[in-house]
């Protein structure tokens, strides 16, 4: 091939050919995806199977019991036992988590020194502020999600650590088990809203699916409708 031809075809060869973004090509950290009440490490598959063939290294686990017999905080320690037994000492992992699972989760990062093995945090439809339905289940791990319980007072009080970490919270103002759905909502996280029509769809939507892709990607998201513009109050982003 002459030179000119063989410019001609390089330089279309790049303008036709796929941009990689920085975000994708970056060396991804193992995830690990936490499930909520009453469920356990299969509720969380589906995810965790879209999520390895993007790439990602993606386990999951079972909380147990699960139905919040025990105290969050308990849960919270099994979390941590998981990770230093799957996880190199020192090693960066990423962290999903549904409903009850974004509350054991923030224990373990904000009591329990996950903070400083966590890069990206993802929470899916989790009762951050507590929730109405709650007060149906009188045992430990349910009153510790009443709005204004000490364990959520607990966290309340330095949840700015968590601002800190790439922190997305994604939520759906239709949820009628996290009740209000705003709950979710976080001042420290870029809060994403999703209209899913019920709280367990959540982890199985093919719009949630890629939320959380982008999330661990670290790529923020512009599609109307899928954000809370006024709720981004992560330090020093500004979301127009």
């Amino acid at each position: 091939m002459n030179r000119p031809l063989f410019a001609l075809a390089a330089a279309l060869l790049a303008l036709f050919s796929p941009r990689v973004s920085a975000t994708e090509t970056a060396p991804r950290n193992p995830v690990l995806l936490i499930h909520g009440i009453k469920d356990d490490a299969r509720k969380m598959e589906p995810l965790a199977r879209y999520l390895r063939a993007q790439g990602w290294d993606a386990k999951t686990m079972s909380l147990r019991p699960s139905w919040g017999q025990k105290g969050l905080d308990v849960l919270a320690g099994q979390v941590a036992d998981f990770i230093a037994e799957n996880y190199a000492p020192g090693e960066k992992i990423d962290l999903v988590a549904f409903s009850m699972g974004g509350l054991v989760t923030r224990y373990y990062l904000q009591r329990l020194g996950g903070l400083e093995r966590v890069q990206r945090y993802v929470t899916i439809s989790a009762p951050h502020g507590g929730t109405l339905l709650a007060y149906l289940i009188p045992n430990a791990g349910c009153r510790q999600m009443r709005f204004g319980s000490a364990f959520l007072r607990d966290l309340a009080s330095d949840a700015d650590r968590l601002a800190q970490l790439e922190f997305t919270s994604i939520w759906t103002p239709l949820d009628a088990i996290i009740v209000p759905p705003r709950s979710s909502v976080m001042p420290q996280a870029r809060n994403e809203r999703l209209v899913i029509a019920l709280h367990p769809l959540m982890v199985w939507q093919a719009g949630c699916l890629r939320a959380v892709r982008d999330a661990l990607h670290g790529t923020p998201r512009d599609s109307p409708g899928e954000q809370d513009p006024g709720q981004w109050k992560r330090v020093g982003v500004t979301h127009p």
